[in-house]
């Protein structure tokens, strides 16, 4: 009998996908499958109702409960199906009480079970307050993540994971730094802050202490924190305390990646997104100014509805203007509900052509970035299966065995497409 957990989507969905484990464990869950879902697009629903349909056929007599963004969103959609024996919604899959009523349950795995009766889901904009997610640390794990925030109160036409998360709510700093001292004293060598709008942190909690000041305060707190990372950011919201951290403190380190969606205002405008084309491309350059050996990352869409070639052509310039290291290519999917999906689509194949043509021209941003990196001393944090990342997220591999956990200073001498190989 084994508890088997299949995690979608986002680093925030992983951190819960590691909580929502330790407590079916502890509520002695062992003979169960659990399919935490992802919103982001319609590929990500379509593959989490084939994983769930494929659980089930690999293990007929082990119930299968979904959870995640999309069962919040389309809870009657996955209820549906015969392979589902329970819907759990984002903020109960959270609970102890939500596993510790499954395991006294005598009928989870009954086929004929009405599927109104599958869901647990609440109003997840009722929601106002964030608990601390306590997802561990897996055992030789160097990097861990803590959830310092959640939800979003912004409104993106192409978006639907706002109602999969709710409106945006944050962890009190103290709780923040309780948390990564925990994850310090088990050995992290590295600890990512994440959530679903990073950049709003805080702005929901008395006197308002912003993202900058969260990060002063955690490394002002972990003198023997190694290192502290962030995760997606909205350039637009960032702080002056946040750009006064990157400028001079190396423990956080050199490396954003950006939620920018397109490079053409028009296209922007669209999306209802807070900035502009000439906004991204003047943040990476004061930041870059602040901290030289930053690298960035960013999201960009492909193919949004309305989307011409010249516009096409300016989210392509994009990649070049910001100095963009690493690019995740989302290929535009009209989410049921939104905005976007009632604004004129373009043809399945013209989308996948411009994601075809992001994606190369990201890979030639990222092997340019691997050879500044070649005969340059980095400074390694090394995990499993004999690799690491640089201090700006640079991928490392190493010729010989490491040890997970080391913090290694080496020099690369050769590149491709994705990591450097250091000797």
């Amino acid at each position: 009998m084994t508890l088997e957990v299949v995690t979608f989507g986002c680093r925030l969905n992983i951190v819960e996908g590691e909580a929502l484990r330790r407590q079916a464990e502890a509520a002695g869950l062992t003979d169960l499958a659990v399919v935490n879902t992802c919103a982001v697009t319609s590929e990500a629903t379509r593959q989490a109702r084939q994983a769930i349909r494929k659980l089930h056929r690999e293990q007929p007599g082990r119930p299968v409960v979904v959870t995640g963004c999309a069962a919040q969103i389309e809870p009657q959609r996955f209820a549906q199906m015969p392979e589902a024996a329970r819907v759990i919604g984002n903020a109960e899959k959270l609970e102890p009480a939500t596993w510790s009523a499954l395991a006294r349950s005598n009928s989870l795995g009954a086929a004929e079970t009405d599927p109104r009766d599958k869901i647990a889901v609440g109003d997840i904009m009722a929601r106002t307050r964030l608990a601390p997610v306590e997802s561990g640390r897996a055992a030789r794990q160097t990097r861990s993540f803590v959830q310092v925030q959640n939800g979003c109160d912004h409104r993106c036409t192409f978006c639907v994971i706002p109602f999969g998360r709710g409106n945006s709510r944050s962890l009190a700093p103290d709780a923040v730094v309780a948390q990564c001292r925990a994850l310090l004293e088990g050995g992290a060598r590295e600890i990512v802050l994440t959530g679903v709008d990073l950049t709003s942190y805080g702005r929901d909690l008395d006197q308002t202490p912003l993202l900058g000041r969260l990060v002063r305060l955690i490394l002002r707190e972990l003198p023997d924190l190694p290192r502290l990372r962030l995760s997606s950011i909205d350039a637009v919201e960032a702080d002056d305390d946040l750009r006064e951290a990157l400028a001079t403190e190396h423990r956080l380190m050199p490396h954003l990646h950006l939620s920018l969606q397109a490079g053409d205002d028009l296209i922007l405008k669209r999306m209802k997104r807070r900035h502009g084309r000439d906004d991204a491309i003047r943040f990476c350059a004061e930041i870059r100014s602040l901290r030289p050996d930053i690298a960035f990352g960013a999201d960009l869409i492909a193919g949004f509805p309305t989307e011409d070639e010249a516009m096409f052509a300016r989210s392509l310039d994009l990649i070049g203007e910001c100095r963009l290291s690493y690019v995740h290519v989302f290929p535009y999917s009209a989410r049921p509900g939104t905005p976007a999906a009632r604004m004129p689509q373009l043809p399945g194949p013209v989308v996948a052509e411009r994601a075809s043509r992001l994606r190369e021209a990201a890979g030639a941003a990222h092997a340019a970035h691997l050879a500044t990196r070649l005969g340059r001393p980095l400074t390694v944090l090394t995990e499993r299966g004999n690799t690491g990342r640089a201090p700006d997220f640079t991928l490392v591999r190493f010729r010989r065995d490491v040890v997970a956990g080391e913090l290694l200073t080496s020099t690369a001498d050769s590149a491709d497409a994705r990591a450097l190989i250091a000797a």
